[in-house]
């Protein structure tokens, strides 16, 4: 499969407890670690896609977190583009594609 997944940061694949400043990354989550582990080693193309990158000078700290925690540097962004097949992110609600109705029963 082509395509890169999208990997939101805080509250999904970083601890989050609240913001405690651009400079404070939490610990990796272990099971979505896991995951981006397993895809990077199949060579599959992640990114983190979070609102961080709204902020040229958050980038580098997000970076640096993944090469201390995955040992190599993925791309922040914050942005979609065609070739995202997947986003994993603890705020998205999934809808039925052309119906705009939730498919999850965990949708408010």
């Amino acid at each position: 499969m082509s395509g890169w997944i999208g990997v939101d940061l805080d509250g999904t694949l970083a601890q989050y407890g609240g913001w405690k400043g651009a400079d404070h990354i939490g610990e990796p989550v272990p099971a979505m670690a896991f995951r981006v582990r397993n895809w990077l080693a199949q060579g599959r193309e992640v990114r983190i896609f979070t609102a961080r990158a709204s902020e040229p000078e958050q980038v580098p700290v997000v970076t640096e977190w993944c090469k201390r925690h995955f040992g190599v540097e993925l791309a922040v962004t914050n942005v979609k583009d065609f070739g995202m097949v997947e986003l994993w992110d603890d705020r998205a609600v999934r809808v039925r594609e052309n119906e705009g109705e939730p498919c999850c029963s965990h949708a408010r």
